[in-house]
C-alpha cells in the first residue's frame, strides 16, 4: 500500500455489547486505539444521540485525540464529527463530515470561519471537511465545493445485507478520476482492499474493519498490500 494511503475509522458504538455507558466507554477506548495505531481520520458518527449527548461524547473523544497527539507528536489522527458543524466547533474537533444531502461545503466553512472570528473555537486551524458520496456526480459536486476528501459508498455488499445496492469497483474507478481524494467504504476487508486501491482510491474507510479487530493488526495488513 502506498505510504500516502488514507485510513478512516467511522464509529458505531451500537455494535458493542453491553449497556449504554459500557458502549460509550468501549467506543472511547477504540478511538484511543485508533489514534495510537496511526489512523489518519476518525469520524464520530453516533447519529441516534441527542445534541447534548453527542456533544458530551464528542468532547471526551476530542480530549482523547488531543492528549494523545500532545504526548506523541508523530501521531496525526484528526477527529471529525458527523454532520454537526456546530458540535465540531463547540468541542474543538478537527473538522466535520457532511452527508451527501447536507449543507454545502462552503456553508460549513463559513460557519467555521465565523466561529473563529468570534474567538469561540479553541483551534486556529481551518476545518477538515469530508463528504459522503454515492455517485460520480456527488463526487464532482463535492470537489467543486472544495471538500478536502470524499467517501464513496457502498463499494461492496454490506455484511448486514442492507438494501442499498453496491456501486462496485467500476463505479469507484470512475469516481476516482476526480481530483479530490476518494476513500472507499462499504464491505471493505483486508481481502478486497487492494482492489479498491488499484482503482485509484486514495484510501480506505470502514466501520467494522477497524472496530471489530485490533486496529494495529489491520493497519499492518493494509500497509503490507
Amino acid at each position: 500500500m502506498a505510504d500516502g494511503c488514507l485510513l478512516y475509522y467511522i464509529t458505531d458504538r451500537t455494535q458493542f455489547l453491553g449497556d449504554e455507558p459500557t458502549r460509550r466507554r468501549l467506543l472511547l477506548t477504540k478511538i484511543a486505539e485508533a489514534v495510537r495505531a496511526g489512523l489518519d481520520y476518525i469520524q464520530l458518527r453516533e447519529k441516534d444521540l441527542s445534541t447534548r449527548e453527542l456533544e458530551h461524547l464528542a468532547r471526551k473523544a476530542t480530549q482523547i485525540v488531543q492528549e494523545l497527539r500532545t504526548e506523541n507528536r508523530q501521531l496525526r489522527t484528526r477527529l471529525l464529527i458527523n454532520s454537526r458543524t456546530d458540535i465540531a466547533i463547540a468541542v474543538g474537533a478537527d473538522g466535520v463530515h457532511l452527508r451527501s444531502d447536507d449543507i454545502p461545503v462552503p456553508e460549513a466553512r463559513n460557519i467555521w470561519a465565523h466561529a473563529l472570528s468570534g474567538g469561540s473555537h479553541p483551534s486556529a486551524r481551518s476545518p477538515l471537511i469530508g463528504v459522503s458520496c454515492h455517485t460520480q456526480a456527488d463526487v464532482l459536486r463535492a470537489q467543486s465545493q472544495g471538500a478536502d476528501f470524499v467517501v464513496f459508498a457502498p463499494v461492496f455488499e454490506k455484511k448486514d445485507g442492507a438494501a442499498t445496492q453496491p456501486a462496485g469497483l467500476a463505479a469507484l474507478h470512475e469516481a476516482c478520476q476526480a481530483k479530490v481524494p476518494v476513500l472507499a467504504l462499504g464491505g471493505v476487508t483486508l481481502e478486497n482492499a487492494r482492489s479498491c486501491l488499484q482503482t485509484g482510491a486514495a484510501g480506505i474507510a470502514a466501520i467494522r474493519l477497524f472496530q471489530e479487530n485490533k486496529i494495529e493488526d489491520i493497519v499492518r495488513g493494509l500497509r503490507a498490500l
